[in-house]
């Protein structure tokens, strides 16, 4: 990430870990900090899916049977047409 402005933190590994990471360097020929950034990176984006999806599912939950909550025939209609996008 060249021009970007850059933290450093010291974050420990165990051996077993550090040897994995300095491997994989090795053999992608990708530096350990480049790898470090880029799995933390995805890791922080999965929990980010994975936090907004349990607050849809909550939501749902909530205004299941509510005003706010989908006409079933439009929520049945919706679902027929993503079935079939799918085939």
């Amino acid at each position: 990430m060249p021009g970007t402005a850059m933290k450093k933190m010291h974050l420990p590994l165990p051996p077993d870990m550090h040897a994995r990471l300095k491997e994989e360097s090795e053999v992608s020929r990708t530096p350990t900090t480049v790898l470090a950034r880029q799995a933390v990176e995805e890791w922080l984006d999965r929990r980010r899916r994975e936090r907004i999806a349990e607050e849809v599912r909550a939501y749902a939950l909530e205004m299941a049977g509510s005003e706010a909550d989908l006409d079933s025939d439009l929520e049945h209609a919706g679902i027929e047409a993503w079935l079939e996008h799918d085939r």
